[in-house]
């Protein structure tokens, strides 16, 4: 597959997080694929948010499960654009992504999604949360799952093992080589994030992994040049 840059968000260095807009830029710089985070509204909607609540990123407040979609839709999520649904994202950009689920109920939601809109496989699925991966890959047999991580422990390989991910989505930050090899040792990919410096992309590079993930579409520029 080679190294990949993943969009954050889309480029949530320079639009709105997890908007149309910023996904659309992400999709226009050449990001190999956008990554994006999925809620549940009141009514079951699966919604492109990343915080349970909407104060940070919308001008409205309070979760994101105590809202309707119709509710949320009427939020501004900067520069006047709007909270999309996860189906928006799909028709909007042809890119790969890579979705982070929060919780089992979101990932038994996207299993209906992906079911119905996504038979080539487009999509990966991500969490932090074991029984998430482990849900959608029972749901949706041969699904490509990542296993992410900002802090963990000497069985996180195991772990991503017990759940069936391909991958792991690891803070830079934390990574060690010896992480990398053991996760090599059980064919594990290894992704990166968030790669934001010239710095922080040497790093990824000096450990071979598979990608990164970045706010910024110049860090997509720069990877294509970094030893």
């Amino acid at each position: 597959m080679g190294f990949l840059i993943i969009g954050h968000r889309g480029v949530m260095g320079v639009e709105p997080e997890n908007t149309l807009r910023s996904f659309r830029r992400a999709e226009s710089a050449g990001m190999d694929a956008i990554e994006l985070d999925l809620h549940l509204s009141k009514d079951g909607a699966l919604v492109v948010m990343h915080d349970a609540e909407v104060d940070r990123t919308t001008d409205g407040t309070g979760p994101v499960a105590d809202k309707t979609l119709a509710e949320l839709r009427g939020l501004d999520a900067g520069l006047g654009e709007r909270i999309p649904v996860f189906e928006e994202v799909l028709e909007a950009v042809r890119a790969p992504i890579q979705a982070e689920i929060k919780d089992v109920a979101a990932a038994r939601a996207l299993a209906g999604v992906l079911r119905r809109h996504d038979p080539a496989g487009r999509v990966e699925v991500s969490s932090f949360h074991d029984e998430a991966v482990a849900e959608i890959a029972r749901l949706v047999p041969g699904v490509r799952t990542v296993l992410i991580a900002g802090h963990w422990g000497p069985d996180i390989v195991e772990r991503a093992q017990a759940v069936g991910a391909a991958a792991l989505a690891l803070n830079i930050r934390r990574l060690t080589l010896e992480t990398v090899e053991r996760a090599r040792a059980a064919s594990l990919r290894v992704i990166g994030w968030v790669v934001n410096t010239p710095q922080h992309l040497r790093l990824v590079r000096a450990l071979e992994l598979d990608g990164a993930t970045t706010d910024f579409p110049e860090i997509r520029r720069t990877g294509r040049f970094t030893a």
